[in-house]
């Protein structure tokens, strides 16, 4: 029981800060104009749904490994997946139809995890180690599915001339859905089936000596944790569709939050691989986690569209568009070479300094 309570304190905040919000949720968030009652209110909220998507990408992690791919593979990803897409969807709602939230949130993804994760992971990596290593046919498979993903689900809608706006025609949007579960499927088999050495480290480390943990404890509690984000999730939404329409913050401010809600604990296990020199695990985390969100959640979010009757905004604006095409480009040199240095991961991170300051001021 003690060993019980110390890994999973987090699952007792969830449980209580649900129970709390679902009692009186409705009536503590009726009235945000108060600057230290919002502060105090989103920063709990935040901060808890933090906590739950860590445990929960952990209980996930560990069933990952005990089932092996391709079924550890794929509960990893709908973990993290089915996270995003309950927040991109609670926020929505409360606010009305919030139409420009997912692309928001998928140009986050793009920019978190490309620029911001991989420019820090190959800093990390170079400052210790000099330089680090990789396959770089795994990497290439992985940029080959984002870069078309990526660019037809943000930059084409832009010129599509079918439906008004940065938007994708009905017929549009269905194609789009397909195209990008095709792929992904495509890469699910190429990754787990067929090339599975292309994402493997050349020098495996070392496994894990501990006695590992019965499936039986691991499904319960993913459970238990997903449903608290889940039911937080609505709850955050109040606060930040009410920064975002009565405060006027950015509006992609709001895409920006719930994606470091959903990439925190990948990001964090990226970042303490690349110090471990375990740079080939970083990369299939970093850029699984961008191909997951884009050639899932984009295609997740269409299909609400469609079932609640909302538009939703896809194409970026041309600020925003060139800072991607820039991102592609550069990662694609980054991963051009099978080793890394710290030069190339300070080019990211600046490239997403850049991306930050555009959220405030363009």
């Amino acid at each position: 029981m003690r060993a019980f309570l110390r890994r999973e304190w987090p699952l007792g905040a969830a449980l209580v800060t649900t129970a709390l919000f679902l009692a009186f949720g409705e009536r503590w968030l009726a009235d945000l104009s108060h600057p230290a009652w919002f502060g105090f209110v989103s920063t709990w909220l935040f901060a808890v749904i933090l906590l739950a998507s860590f445990a929960a990408v952990r209980h996930a992690d560990a069933i990952a490994h005990r089932l092996g791919e391709p079924a550890g593979t794929l509960v990893l990803t709908l973990a993290v997946t089915g996270i995003e897409v309950t927040l991109i969807a609670a926020v929505m709602y409360a606010g009305k139809g919030n139409t420009t939230l997912a692309r928001d949130a998928m140009f986050a993804v793009v920019m978190i995890v490309l620029n911001g994760m991989i420019g820090l992971s190959l800093l990390l990596g170079g400052l210790r180690y000099r330089e680090q290593s990789y396959n770089l046919q795994g990497a290439n498979a992985f940029l080959a599915v984002i870069i078309p993903i990526a660019v037809l689900g943000l930059v084409l809608p832009n010129f599509t001339v079918s439906s008004p706006g940065p938007t994708y025609s009905t017929a549009h949007a269905a194609f789009f859905i397909v195209m990008s579960l095709v792929l992904y499927g495509v890469f699910l088999a190429i990754q787990n089936v067929r090339h599975r050495e292309y994402f493997v480290d050349q020098a495996p480390a070392p496994g894990d000596a501990t006695q590992p943990i019965p499936l039986g404890y691991h499904f319960p509690l993913l459970v238990l944790y997903l449903a608290a984000v889940v039911l937080l999730a609505k709850q955050l939404a109040l606060p930040i569709n009410y920064a975002i329409h009565v405060l006027h913050a950015p509006a992609a401010l709001g895409g920006f939050l719930v994606s470091v809600l959903v990439l925190a604990p990948e990001s964090l296990s990226a970042a303490r691989a690349a110090l471990a020199n375990q740079l080939q695990r970083a990369v299939n985390l970093l850029l699984g986690s961008v191909l997951a969100s884009i050639s899932l959640t984009i295609p997740a979010v269409l299909a609400i569209g469609f079932v609640t009757g909302q538009t939703i905004v896809l194409g970026l604006d041309a600020a925003d568009t060139t800072l991607l095409v820039l991102t592609l480009g550069v990662t694609t040199l980054t991963f051009a070479s099978p080793r890394t240095n710290v030069l190339l991961g300070a080019v990211h991170l600046l490239l997403f300094a850049t991306y930050l300051m555009l959220i405030f001021e363009k």
